[in-house]
């Protein structure tokens, strides 16, 4: 039995130097990629070097003045360029892959806010530490690859691996993103755009069952209202209006259902008023294959992330119904120190993914849009075990009031 696992969230920060293949006598292609590299070292460090000395010399000098600051600051600017640069050299020949580090913050605070910003970024002063430290090691590794090749080229794919990776450890530890929280930032930049896309397809998904469902009854209703009344004022009290009127009852009933489900599908009143384990219950209710429900938690978490929780599972449990083929589900929920953690089991057919086409992708960019963790483990021929993880946050006094009442 083959068995497959989707995980998402953040990686795990294995360096793709660790996959490059072995060095051999032979010049393969990394090998001539790598001296390559070595031999382009000393014009780039030239280059990154008169840049550094030059412009970082020149602002620092007229600091005193009015154009001295400015131009430290464009400077930075030009350091992070080159950074870039290098970034894309190290990933083309050294298969070095770094994530870009965040740009500047934009600022509302005019040209001095500007300013301030791009003298204290930390990109761009350790981007010109490496531009500067690296003209020795440009002409050093210029020297030994050019000479190698005619003199130790029996030794050279050795040579050139010991060099590169001392220039990789360089690119990583001073062209990196600046820490963990540079990391997080650019993260959260991509995940506040799932949020924004995810919440205009729900916005867009409201509008249109309001304008197919419950808003076309209300027109109908208000055509029969509206016939029913002329013909009593024509004093057409007979039989045809008594079924208008009916007509009308009925379409008022099923507009005030629509209205309630669509209510529900927003923000569902028993997950409000009872919590997670009683709506939870609902939805397995709802579906069609027989679902035991779990749920060990001594307090409610925030709103924000209950509800969350529900419509994943509400979701999950959808798929259990459409595509699972399964004779019975459970749904676990429980809480590990600060994490909210769902369980959803089915013994169906299996073969679960996120690109299958049943919404596991947008569940995916959801958890992953509040730091949550999704995992699949469906092989096929199942059974299919889904974990969802959430960040615990403690509801707050006026959600407590809400709850309670």
């Amino acid at each position: 039995m083959t068995e497959r696992m989707t995980i998402t969230g953040p990686s795990d920060g294995t360096s793709d130097s660790e996959r490059l293949p072995p060095a051999r006598l032979a010049l393969d292609r990394q090998t001539w990629k790598e001296i390559a590299h070595l031999l382009a070292n000393l014009p780039v460090a030239i280059i990154g070097f008169v840049y550094v000395v030059t412009l970082m010399a020149t602002g620092a000098g007229l600091s005193v003045t009015v154009i001295g600051l400015p131009l430290l600051a464009g400077g930075l600017m030009g350091a992070r360029l080159l950074g870039k640069a290098e970034r894309a050299r190290a990933r083309k020949l050294l298969g070095v892959r770094i994530d870009e580090p965040s740009p500047l913050p934009v600022r509302r605070t005019g040209f001095f806010g500007w300013l301030w910003s791009t003298l204290k970024d930390p990109v761009g002063w350790r981007t010109t530490l490496y531009e500067f430290i690296r003209l020795p090691w440009g002409i050093a590794t210029f020297t030994i690859t050019l000479v190698s090749l005619f003199v130790l080229w029996p030794v050279l794919p050795f040579l050139a691996r010991g060099l590169t990776n001392a220039d990789r450890a360089m690119v990583r530890g001073l062209l990196s993103p600046s820490d963990e929280l540079e990391r997080r930032i650019a993260e959260l930049e991509s995940d506040r755009g799932v949020v924004v896309d995810t919440a205009a397809a729900d916005l867009r998904r409201i509008e249109r069952d309001l304008h197919d469902g419950a808003q076309a009854r209300l027109v109908n209703l208000a055509m029969g209202l509206g016939l029913a009344k002329e013909k009593l004022l024509e004093g057409q009290a007979d039989d045809t209006v008594a079924v208008m009127v009916e007509e009308a009852h009925g379409e008022v009933k099923l507009a005030l259902q629509e209205l309630r489900d669509l209510a529900r599908g927003i923000h569902p009143a028993v997950l409000t008023d009872r919590g997670l384990d009683a709506a939870l219950s609902a939805i397995a209710s709802r579906c069609t294959v027989p679902v035991k429900v779990t749920a060990d938690l001594d307090t409610r978490p925030a709103a924000a992330i209950e509800g969350i929780a529900y419509f994943t599972v509400s979701e999950l449990l959808q798929n259990v119904s459409k595509h699972s083929g399964a004779r019975s589900a459970s749904v676990e929920v429980w809480r590990t120190d600060e994490r909210l953690l769902i369980q959803v089991w089915d013994d169906g057919r299996g073969g679960a993914a996120l690109d299958g086409g049943t919404g596991m992708a947008g569940l995916a960019d959801r958890l992953g849009a509040v730091d949550g963790l999704f995992v699949i483990d469906s092989p096929a021929g199942g059974p299919t075990t889904i974990t969802a993880e959430l960040p615990w946050r403690d509801r707050q006094p006026g959600e407590q009031r809400q709850g309670q009442h």
